[in-house]
């Protein structure tokens, strides 16, 4: 699947990079808002996991709320950075991704809605 789908790929590869950066949190912060991150991020990989395994009628439905869970995730890295719980350069590096995979399912989206 990943081969198939280059927004998981992308998505899995963000995972990834959070999670090298959890180590940097403060305990109380690992155990509330990191962990929120997480969950949200693995819910956007399984929508996305669904989607491409549904049918034409049902894709939709779990991209919009893969949609739903990527922009909840921007708020969630921005609070981090509003917090100073990771610096401007990793916000910045996580931001960009973020903005990739929002270009990558909204065209997604778009191919299906035509």
């Amino acid at each position: 699947m990943q081969n198939e789908v280059p927004l998981f790929q992308k998505t899995y590869d963000f995972y990834k990079l959070f999670y090298l950066y959890l180590d940097n949190f403060p305990k109380k912060s690992r155990e509330t808002l990191t962990g929120k991150i997480e969950s949200t991020i693995l819910g956007l990989l399984e929508d996305i996991t669904k989607a491409d395994f549904a049918k034409q009628t049902a894709k939709l439905n779990y991209l919009i709320g893969a949609s739903a869970k990527l922009d909840f995730l921007k708020v969630l890295i921005r609070l981090t950075f509003d917090l100073k719980l990771i610096d401007q350069k990793k916000y910045i590096f996580l931001e960009d991704n973020l903005q990739e995979m929002g270009r990558m399912l909204g065209g997604w989206i778009k191919s299906l809605k035509h």
